[in-house]
């Protein structure tokens, strides 16, 4: 196995036709600012340009976080157009993550609140600690999910669901996840690594051209609804993004206090 090497916040390890990405920001729970989700776009058209990669393995440095989110304290700061902008990078990454040729697991070594969640959910597989916990907690902060997630959760947990989590902000344990299938394995803590290291090898086994026909035909089988659905998404983000509810939502989260929503 060669050695890690880092690019801005984003690590990659190579071993045979598996890339490990890892996110590293631990200092922020590898939240996702501009800098680290940019750094994760170089990181995965570097990887798409390599024909002999077979695997796509995308986790979280530490042994707390996969990540927490994205990072309130840059959203908190940014006016409108940056804002459209960061929410537009994020896009652009999730949508990266599906549309590369070989599969993609998020190995969810801790949370996954927020922009985690929503990034585990643009890969094909998604495995976990037994001792993460994972949910999209964006109505706590007078937002909703801007990468994706509540369409990406409609195609893997259906409406009720998607509509659940999504209201509540409801964490989840790994088995709870994995009960509504938004988490396919659950392996315990002492052996995850060797476990995603196992699956990635399985899979890097296989014939590469029909696992990555598989991919395509099942994207395929959503895409047109999902491409609608993210448009809606980012709309209603934006329109939110405005208000005094997200604000306060915002301020009490930094502040480390319960919100006072006023519905302005």
């Amino acid at each position: 196995m060669s050695p890690i090497q880092e690019e801005n916040t984003v690590q990659v390890q190579r071993h045979g036709a598996v890339r490990t990405v890892t996110l590293n920001r631990p200092e922020r729970l590898n939240a996702l600012n501009p800098d680290l989700l940019q750094g994760l776009l170089i990181e995965l058209d570097k990887i798409a340009a390599e024909k002999e990669v077979r695997v796509v393995v995308i986790t979280g440095s530490g042994e707390k976080s996969f990540v927490a989110g994205a990072d309130i304290h840059s959203m908190n700061q940014l006016g409108p157009c940056a804002m459209a902008e960061y929410l537009e990078l994020g896009q652009r990454v999730m949508r990266k993550i599906e549309s590369i040729a070989p599969p993609t697991v998020a190995a969810i070594n801790g949370f996954a609140f927020g922009g985690g969640l929503e990034l585990a959910l643009a890969c094909d597989i998604i495995v976990s600690k037994e001792s993460a916990k994972l949910g999209q907690p964006e109505v706590d902060l007078g937002i909703i999910p801007g990468f994706g997630g509540t369409q990406r959760l409609i195609h893997r947990c259906g409406v009720g669901t998607a509509r659940r989590l999504c209201m509540t902000g409801e964490r989840l344990s790994a088995q709870d996840a994995k009960a509504l299938g938004l988490v396919d394995m659950v392996f315990p803590d002492g052996e995850f690594s060797a476990e995603v290291e196992k699956l990635a090898k399985t899979i890097a086994s296989k014939a590469p051209l029909a696992v990555q026909g598989v991919k395509r035909v099942v994207n395929r089988a959503c895409e047109g609804m999902l491409l609608s659905g993210l448009r809606h998404e980012v709309e209603e983000f934006l329109r939110l993004f405005g208000s005094a509810d997200r604000e306060e939502g915002m301020t009490a989260f930094l502040e480390k206090r319960a919100p006072n929503f006023t519905g302005r």
